[in-house]
């Protein structure tokens, strides 16, 4: 892969590698975070058990909890406090599924709030386009 040394962001990019898994996960969460002005950003386990984040400890625990009822949309059947908190989040919050090695993640991320009425927006959807390559990459990587 070609790097322009002109490019302060691709020399930025080779000193945030990492050969761990876990390290390189952080440093794409964070970039993605960055970039897209996420308040936190996520891969969760299909039972909602974090792997990685970026943000706020609580936020992340919260949207990977989350997570797998945001992704499935079935939660029709939960009690109505879960159900209003699952309805709040679906505003504010993209999941994207991912199967690596025959194995589901979830990349879940929260906006920023910027008042009512906001979304996500092309950039934000780039973004995590991005990041789930990323991510898909490392961890087939050290699946492998």
């Amino acid at each position: 892969m070609n790097h322009d040394a002109s490019d302060p962001t691709a020399e930025d990019r080779r000193r945030r590698r990492s050969a761990d898994p876990l390290v390189a996960l952080h440093y794409q969460l964070t970039e993605t975070r960055s970039r897209g002005e996420l308040d936190a950003i996520v891969v969760a386990d299909a039972s909602g058990v974090v792997v990685a984040g970026a943000g706020s400890w609580p936020v992340c625990e919260e949207l990977a909890a989350y997570a797998p009822l945001l992704a499935e949309g079935s939660w029709a059947s939960l009690t109505d406090s879960v159900n209003s908190r699952v309805d709040s989040l679906r505003r504010d919050v993209e999941v994207r599924s991912l199967m690596i090695g025959g194995q589901e993640v979830l990349l879940c991320a929260r906006r920023q709030r910027r008042g009512e009425g906001s979304s996500a927006g092309e950039g934000v959807e780039r973004d995590l386009d991005q990041a789930a390559a990323g991510i898909s990459r490392i961890l087939e990587q050290a699946a492998a």
